[in-house]
């Protein structure tokens, strides 16, 4: 029968404390700009916000959303490295001792619960911004819950190494002080070089998704799902057909529905067109990770309360023509509706919106995640 390995079994020079050190530290400071940024976005999509989230600047969403996806895909590859890098230690034998043996029990615990959130949380974020989701749990909460266990069991492991991996970082990498006795097995590629290989690696990983972000390295960005391509030069994420409001949207019956209260003000198109148009510049940030901008023309959104003598402040309600889905209704916070820049959106790069934008009225508001953008607008309400 084999045998499992020893940690004398391993003997290449590449499994050392100085290598995962360095390579590690990269890691967290990806994972903390990733765990930052997805608490963000998870804060901008609450319906909830004690402190409301600025409308300022406009492109704020755009931005922490580029970096959550790049330094989250950065992450693949260092993870993957630092995992070969210490993996040896998980079949070295366990203290006697019976303080250091709790101190090993604890160390084995974080990592395995690192390692599986980890690699949850980067599998599941590289579907979702392929748009690709092969599951039946909701996402979001779910994404956002094993990021807390996560991040946790990462500033665990980090306290029960933190000796070690100082002492790491404070000597050469290549040298031999903190290797094991048999870590004596030369490789073809030194140290120094893999640590600069996995920063290679990552920095590659990065710039293959950058361009959802950054328009001008589209055209490198190879596993970017989005090339910016669309219509009216913006892509969708949920088309019309998807969300069945084609023969409503197209209806000659459609109206927009102001309400507040028990007052109820009707407008169709064409009389939403006769209203004072005003047009603004604004990015579309979607949460899987692509954004673009758009010369944006309608009617202001708070023209439009003004006719309901909606209250300063007061959050409003949106319904889409579409049938079901989570993002059917959104609402929209009392400061956001009362920018000048947030707009009931009839027109996009100067022709009427396509039906994929949200035709025949869709909203765009500065700083907010783009599922958050309702398309086919058919009601807003006044909350108070």
């Amino acid at each position: 029968m084999s045998r499992l390995p020893s940690d004398e079994s391993f003997t290449s020079r590449l499994h050392s404390a100085a290598v995962a050190a360095r390579v590690g530290l990269v890691l967290a400071v990806c994972f903390g700009i990733c765990f930052t940024t997805g608490l963000i976005s998870h804060y901008a999509q609450s319906p909830s916000q004690p402190v409301p989230f600025p409308t300022s600047p406009s492109w704020g969403y755009r931005v922490t959303q580029g970096l959550h996806v790049v330094t989250g895909t950065a992450s693949v590859p260092l993870l993957l490295v630092k995992l070969w890098t210490v993996y040896p230690q998980l079949f070295r034998r366990p203290p006697r001792e019976l303080r250091k043996a709790a101190l090993d029990g604890l160390e084995r615990l974080s990592i395995l619960t690192l390692v599986a959130s980890a690699l949850f949380l980067l599998a599941s974020g590289l579907a979702n911004i392929t748009e690709w989701y092969p599951w039946d749990f909701s996402f979001r909460p779910t994404h956002y819950a094993l990021a807390w266990i996560a991040i946790g069991s990462l500033v665990v492991h980090v306290a029960v190494k933190l000796a070690v991996i100082r002492e790491a970082l404070g000597t050469d990498v290549e040298d031999p002080a903190l290797d094991s006795g048999n870590a004596t097995r030369p490789s073809a590629l030194s140290r120094r070089g893999l640590v600069r290989a996995s920063w290679l690696a990552a920095g590659l990983a990065a710039l293959a998704v950058a361009g959802n972000t950054v328009p001008f390295l589209r055209k490198v960005s190879v596993l970017a799902p989005h090339s910016g391509d669309g219509p009216q030069d913006l892509p969708v994420t949920k088309s019309a057909y998807a969300a069945r409001v084609g023969a409503a949207a197209t209806s000659a019956a459609y109206r927009l529905e102001l309400v507040r209260g028990d007052r109820t003000v009707t407008l169709s198109r064409d009389e939403l067109l006769a209203l004072d148009q005003q047009t603004q510049e604004l990015p579309i940030a979607c949460v899987e990770g692509w954004s673009a901008s758009g010369t944006w023309t309608g009617v202001r959104l708070r023209t439009l309360l003004d006719l309901v003598d909606r209250p300063a402040g007061s959050d409003v309600h949106l319904t889409s023509l579409q049938e079901s889905g989570a993002f059917r209704r959104s609402t929209l916070p009392g400061n956001f509706a009362d920018d000048d820049r947030t707009t009931l959106a009839l027109l996009l790069n100067g022709e009427a919106l396509a039906l994929d934008h949200g035709y025949p009225a869709r909203l765009i508001a500065p700083n907010r995640p783009g599922v958050l953008q309702t398309k086919w607008v058919t009601r807003i309400e006044v909350l108070a």
